[in-house]
């Protein structure tokens, strides 16, 4: 009996004494930050901005970071819609109408910096970033 006690301690120390295989490290995936598409002049679209069509009307223009738009002309509210910048030379719309449908400009910045948006029907307007 003495040895079958004095084997079971002398198991249980080398149980003891071995090295235990380190536990596996946790990958933890990260999920890619979705990538920002940016507005013609390289910044973010986010922000408000002047438009003044090939008429000379003037629109004050904010997009919001939640996908939406305002638009104001004379200090009033003239339109309102949803936006979504598709890559920095399309910049689409859809207005918030019954049965409106998404419209997609053409944007650019010239060698000259002048930044214009041409619409389906080849009517341009020119865009200027207001900043602050």
């Amino acid at each position: 009996m003495k040895r079958l006690i004095i084997v079971a301690a002398l198991a249980t120390l080398g149980a003891c004494s071995r090295e235990e295989a380190p536990a596996p490290e946790a990958t933890e995936e990260v999920a890619a930050a979705p990538v920002e598409v940016m507005a013609a002049d390289g910044k973010s679209p986010v922000g408000k901005y002047t438009v003044t069509t090939a008429a000379g009307e003037v629109i004050n223009e904010e997009l919001k970071a939640d996908g939406t738009y305002v638009d104001m002309k004379d200090g009033k509210q003239v339109e309102t819609g949803k936006w979504v910048q598709k890559s920095a030379e399309t910049f689409c719309y859809t207005k918030d109408e019954e049965g409106a449908k998404e419209v997609c400009n053409t944007e650019k910045v010239d060698d000259k910096g002048v930044w214009t948006s041409v619409n389906p029907e080849g009517k341009s307007a020119t865009i200027v970033r207001v900043e602050g």
